[in-house]
């Protein structure tokens, strides 16, 4: 039983979990800030600009409610297509969103392993370097 907990322990810890974990985490907090704007920014303008109409409001009504005495029997039923429109939004939003944060990532790396150019040997190095050689060349009395 204890190798058992050693062998989770070794896993959890290990780099791609924690990685995985904080990525949940921040991913979480993105898809808030995503539905936000979304929802207070892109949706307002669009519904705008198709003359003041709210997506969320879309529906198609399969039957309406059915009320006796005040009190509903049976609920509506519809199919709030506005809503999908919206999700369906925030996926392409989210979507192009990591995919900027992945190409700027991958252009980060890729500067990173360029390699620099070698520094120059300098002009001292060099002579002793060919005075070495020459001296290689030379044979021994």
């Amino acid at each position: 039983m204890g190798n058992f907990f050693k062998e989770f322990k070794e896993f959890a810890m290990r780099g791609n979990v924690v990685d995985l974990a904080v990525g949940v985490v921040i991913g979480g907090a993105f898809n808030n800030i995503v539905n936000s704007l979304v929802a207070d920014i892109i949706m307002p303008a669009v519904g705008l600009l198709i003359g003041g109409v709210n997506f969320t409001g879309f529906k198609i009504v399969l039957r309406k409610a059915q009320v006796e005495g005040g009190q509903i029997v049976s609920p509506e039923v519809d199919l709030n297509y506005g809503n999908f429109i919206q999700v369906v939004l925030n996926f392409i939003i989210v979507a192009f969103a990591i995919f900027l944060l992945v190409k700027a990532i991958n252009a980060f790396h890729a500067k990173k392993q360029t390699d620099p150019k070698p520094a120059e040997v300098p002009d001292d190095v060099k002579l002793l370097t060919e005075i070495r050689d020459l001296l290689k060349d030379k044979p021994t009395p």
